[in-house]
């Protein structure tokens, strides 16, 4: 959840589909923000996909699942952070939707997203 705006394909294609959709995403950058959802009064500390500059941020993880209305935004993010000369590494995970490790944590798609963050983090650390 970085971009206020919804404006994704993947923000309108789930819309009413799914465990947290277009919808739900409205709803609670509204809780967050108010009035100021959607417009250009939001900060980029508020909604990172907000930021015009990416440069000097960590090594960042970044996955969502494909059938959510994360992915686009998510992709975004990721290759932001590569034009800024930084490091993502980014994962979309097909067939997934919102949630998908916590609510079927044994399924095989699951346990590769886990697999993958746990992978990302050791290499990261052993740097």
């Amino acid at each position: 959840m970085i971009d206020d705006r919804n404006e994704t394909a993947s923000s309108h294609q789930y819309d009413g589909i799914g465990v947290w959709d277009r919808t739900s995403n409205l709803t609670a950058w509204t809780a967050v923000l108010g009035d100021r959802r959607g417009t250009a009064d939001v900060s980029p500390y508020a909604a990172a996909a907000r930021a015009t500059d990416l440069s000097g941020l960590p090594p960042t993880f970044v996955d969502a699942g494909a059938a959510e209305v994360f992915r686009d935004e998510a992709v975004a993010f990721a290759s932001a952070i590569w034009a800024a000369g930084g490091d993502a590494e980014l994962h979309v995970w097909g067939g997934a939707f919102h949630g998908f490790y916590d609510i079927a944590p044994e399924s095989a798609v699951a346990r590769a997203c886990v697999a993958a963050r746990e992978s990302w983090l050791e290499r990261l650390l052993s740097r």
